[in-house]
């Protein structure tokens, strides 16, 4: 019969926890020769009880325990050298998969001094990972089927835009051929969004990504001399959700093409710059050209679809719209504050 190493008197009450333990644990000398295991270590590696009191750690079992790396951590442990906090190990047995071990150890002070006890603990942690990776997998194909369903409504909003144009041109009517381009400029606004968010990452759009992309389009789609006029965009790091993104989308649509539209008539150049800037929950975006400012009194335009849209936008955004005199032109801001209420303006689009 093979040797059982000796035990102090005061180590009963632990081999008694470690035999009774509901966890796999197992109770080891310095020379990890194996002192107590618990029945749910014996069961949970099909090991014959009888048999592991007094064998080498790499004597257990079929030999499935002799790991080079795991031994040679448990003497630096038993050493004082080293500590075993969370050690992750491919536990393998023949013809049987792989299993993902979690083993933790530390030294006891079991009353005998003149030797070292070792207490390993052993975690089988194959199905969580398993469960873990299943829900990585799940949470990729959504990402991925997320992406191709924004590339695909993206596609699609071109493909109206298309349409829209086309239409415009056939159409004998000023006020049809307006109203169509219109259309045209806000599904674009759209379908820059809808690019964007096919590139961020959990629902948030980059407003400077978002509203650059978004300028390009309407200055390709509107402005015939980019020497003369030109759209620039000043915006911060912010991101705000997709819904968030789609009204200020739609607003600086609406300006946008309201100052081109109205601001430099009889080919005058200038500029429109988007800005927006946020502090907190706490934002401002103002959008400012150069132009011929907003003409008084009885020369003063009616407000039109544009100025309605815009005004509903910024009400559901809980927002206070402000018109101004740029010198020259005009500018818009909008700001978003905690307390803030929502004022009409009377531009028109």
């Amino acid at each position: 019969m093979q040797k059982i190493p000796t035990v102090h008197v005061e180590a009963a009450s632990t081999l008694a926890v470690v035999v009774s333990s509901n966890e796999p644990l197992l109770f080891l000398s310095d020379d990890l020769k194996v002192i107590a295991a618990s029945a749910s270590f014996c069961q949970a590696f099909d090991i014959d009880p009888g048999t592991v009191c007094g064998q080498s750690l790499s004597e257990i079992g079929n030999g499935e325990w002799a790991m080079p790396k795991l031994a040679s951590l448990l003497k630096a442990t038993a050493s004082g050298s080293a500590t075993i906090e969370v050690y992750e190990i491919d536990f393998q047995r023949p013809n049987q998969k792989t299993r993902q071990l979690v083993v933790n150890a530390r030294t006891l002070d079991d009353g005998d001094i003149d030797h070292i006890r070792l207490l390993l603990a052993i975690t089988d942690v194959t199905d969580m990972r398993a469960e873990a990776r299943l829900k990585d997998d799940l949470v990729r194909d959504n990402a991925i089927l997320l992406q191709e369903v924004q590339h695909r409504v993206a596609n699609s909003l071109q493909i109206i835009a298309s349409v829209l144009m086309q239409s415009a041109r056939r159409v004998q009517s000023e006020e049809a051929r307006g109203h169509l381009h219109n259309a045209h400029h806000r599904v674009m606004s759209i379908a820059a969004l809808q690019r964007q968010l096919s590139t961020s990452n959990g629902g948030k759009v980059e407003l400077r990504t978002y509203f650059t992309q978004l300028c390009q389009s309407l200055g390709a789609s509107m402005i015939a001399d980019p020497d003369r006029l030109s759209i620039q965009v000043t915006v911060d790091d912010s991101a705000v959700d997709a819904d968030v993104s789609v009204r200020l989308g739609l607003v600086v649509t609406e300006l946008v093409i309201n100052a081109l539209k109205h601001a430099f008539p009889d080919e005058r150049p200038g500029a429109i710059v988007i800005d927006y800037r946020s502090s907190g929950d706490d934002w401002t975006l103002s959008v400012t050209d150069n132009g011929i400012g907003m003409p008084a009194g009885s020369e003063a335009p009616k407000a039109g679809l544009g100025t309605g849209i815009v005004e509903a936008l910024v009400k559901t955004l809980d927002g206070d719209i402000q018109l101004s005199d740029a010198c020259p032109g005009t500018a818009v801001t909008i700001s978003h504050r905690e307390s803030a209420g929502s004022r009409d303006i009377s531009t028109a689009a």
